[in-house]
Formats: C-alpha cells, structure tokens, sequence
C-alpha cells in the first residue's frame, strides 16, 4: 500500500466505525461484490479454465431442488429469478441452462408449471 492509500484507508475506517450494523452489512456486500467484479476483469483467464457443472448433472439438480422447496417461488419467472440467484457468485447460468435445469426438474417430477406459469411442487 502507498502512504496515500493507506491515509485514505485510515480515514474511511474512522467513518465506517459510525455507521449502524446494518449499513456495514450493506457496504461489506457492495466491497465484496466489487472486489469479485475487479477479480474477474483483472484474471479472466484463470475463471475461464474452470470446470463447470452440467445443468443435467444430477447434483446439480438435487441442489436446486433442496433449494427450491426451501424458497418456494410460485410463478415460472420467480422460478427463473431464483435459479439465476443460487449461481450468481460462481459466474451466472446462461438463459438456455436454466431451461434446461426447468426441464431436468420437471422430468425428475421435483416441480410442474401448469399453463398459467404456476409452479407447484412434488
């Protein structure tokens, strides 16, 4: 750390210590989100290398439907919404492998989506 940086630092130490619990939860969440942003622009290639489960893998789906019984969405895009949510910190799920987890939970008889977009739960 340069001597302005560390100024800098000290100073907004001084400033958070007068922040209620809450909003240091709050900005501990945005420095984790930036922090992880900066990561992966800064080391692109080392994110890229890494295996990535199959939507159809079996642990995958069992995954996401302990979690899903657990949350309980009611409406298809809820479902959408809350699948994305559970793979947000490991890099998303692209739109055609959350189909395809939709698809392996309805084949598996863990959730229906009758005409309307309701899910119900098996």
């Amino acid at each position: 750390m340069t001597k302005d940086s560390e100024m800098r630092y000290q100073h907004l130490t001084l400033l958070i210590e007068d922040l209620g619990y809450r909003d240091k939860f709050r900005l501990a969440q945005l420095l984790l989100q930036l922090g992880r942003k900066e990561e992966e622009e800064s080391h692109p290639a080392s994110r890229s290398d890494a295996p990535s489960a199959r939507p159809t893998d079996p642990e995958m789906i069992k995954y996401v439907a302990d979690r899903l019984v657990k949350l309980r969405p009611g409406r298809r895009a809820s479902l959408v919404n809350a699948i994305a949510a559970m793979f947000q910190f490991q890099g998303s799920v692209s739109e055609a492998d959350r189909n395809a987890i939709i698809s392996e939970l309805q084949r598996l008889k863990h959730i229906c989506i009758d005409a309307n977009d309701r899910v119900t739960y098996l």
